[in-house]
C-alpha cells in the first residue's frame, strides 16, 4: 500500500523533521535559507556560511510559538515543506518591486515551496499547496496570495521554491499583477469551511 500523504504545523514538536528533510541530498538551497531570507529586510545572507545562523533564528521563532509553514510526510517520513504566514511577517515583500503589496488588503503569503529530490515530479507539491491552502482558511484567512514564476523555459528546481505558474493556477489561484516578465502575484480567495460541508472556493 502506498504511503499516505499528511502536512502538519511547524512546531518545536516537529521541529526535527524539518532538520531531517532540509538536510537529505538536494537541500543546499533551503539549508543555506531557513526560509528566513523574506522575514528581514535589508541585506539578507543565505548559503552555507549563513545558513547556522538563519537556522538558528528560524528555530527561535518557533520556539515563540509562531507556526511559519507546513512539512509534509510521506507515512512518518518528512519529504515537503511549504512557508506561509501573514503577509507583513515578511519584510523583504514590503520593498520587493515585483511582490510590494498590491493593495491594502489582508493577505497570507506562500514564499517557499520544497519538496525532497528524491520525491519530486509525484504531485507532492500540488499537496503541499492544498495543505496550505486548508491551513489558511482553517486559520481564519479570507486571501492567500503567491508569487510564481512564469516563463516559457523549465527553471533548475533549485531555483523554484516560489512555485510556477500552473501550480497555483490548478489550486485556483488567479493572476492579479505582473510586475517582471518572468514573475507574477497571484491570489485565492477563501471561504470559511461549513460544517460538513465542503465549500467551494470562487
Amino acid at each position: 500500500m502506498a504511503e499516505s500523504f499528511n502536512a502538519r504545523p511547524l512546531t518545536r514538536q516537529t521541529w526535527g523533521d524539518l532538520e531531517e528533510l532540509f538536510d537529505l541530498p538536494g537541500g543546499s538551497i533551503v539549508r543555506g535559507c531557513y526560509c528566513m531570507y523574506y522575514r528581514r529586510s535589508g541585506s539578507a545572507s543565505v548559503g552555507a556560511a549563513a545558513g547556522d545562523g538563519n537556522k538558528s533564528q528560524l528555530s527561535a521563532l518557533v520556539e515563540s510559538g509562531v507556526r511559519p509553514g507546513l512539512v509534509g510526510y510521506l507515512g512518518e517520513s518528512p519529504v515537503g515543506w511549504i512557508s506561509l504566514g501573514p503577509r507583513e511577517e515578511y519584510e523583504k515583500l514590503r520593498r520587493s518591486p515585483i511582490m510590494k503589496p498590491v493593495d491594502e488588503a489582508s493577505v497570507w503569503s506562500i514564499v517557499c515551496t520544497f519538496v525532497a529530490k528524491r520525491h519530486r515530479g509525484v504531485g507532492l507539491q500540488h499537496r503541499l499547496l492544498a495543505a496550505a491552502v486548508d491551513y489558511a482558511r482553517d486559520n481564519g484567512v479570507r486571501l492567500l496570495e503567491a508569487y510564481p514564476v512564469d516563463k516559457p523555459e523549465r527553471s533548475h528546481d533549485d531555483f523554484m521554491f516560489f512555485g510556477s505558474r500552473s501550480l497555483y493556477e490548478r489550486a485556483g489561484f488567479k493572476e492579479v499583477v505582473r510586475r517582471s516578465p518572468t514573475r507574477v502575484v497571484m491570489r485565492r480567495a477563501l471561504r470559511p469551511r461549513r460544517t460538513g460541508k465542503q465549500t467551494a472556493d470562487p
